[in-house]
């Protein structure tokens, strides 16, 4: 028997995308363990948690590659500084972002830390996202 129900056929179709979400909750489950002021009060909250770091750092990701796409085709050294300062703006700006969506959603009931936690702890679920993707998919990883 198959199940061919609406949440198995997008699971099939975004295998990659629900793969990330369980290495997400791998990931911020460990940091929840080792890192003390990373807290997650249940592990419903944190699979929720993770789930809105998949969906933050994707919408974060695509306007980084914008902004890259921009900063490689500016001619310009005016502008490929301009560029480059949003491109900065953006990675330090999302992660104070991540912090505040995870504080209005979650209130006290989720914590990332602060700005170098949560720093360390997206470049941690993006390595691991690649990894996985590398051992999945091989060099077709997308």
């Amino acid at each position: 028997m198959t199940d061919s129900g609406p949440a198995a056929r997008w699971i099939r179709g975004h295998a990659a995308d629900a793969v990330d979400v369980l290495v997400y909750v791998v990931v911020l489950n460990l940091a929840i363990e080792y890192v003390p002021n990373v807290i997650s009060e249940t592990f419903t909250l944190s699979l929720l948690t993770a789930l809105l770091l998949k969906v933050s750092l994707e919408v974060v990701l695509v306007l980084k590659g914008r902004i890259l796409t921009r900063l490689r085709g500016a001619d310009s050294p005016t502008t490929k500084v301009v560029w480059a300062g949003v491109l900065w703006s953006v990675a330090a700006g999302s992660k104070i972002l991540v912090l505040e969506i995870v504080a209005r959603v979650f209130s006290d009931q989720v914590s990332l830390g602060g700005f170098v936690s949560v720093t360390v702890l997206v470049v941690v679920l993006l390595l691991a996202r690649g990894g996985v993707r590398w051992l999945l998919y091989g060099r077709d990883a997308r």
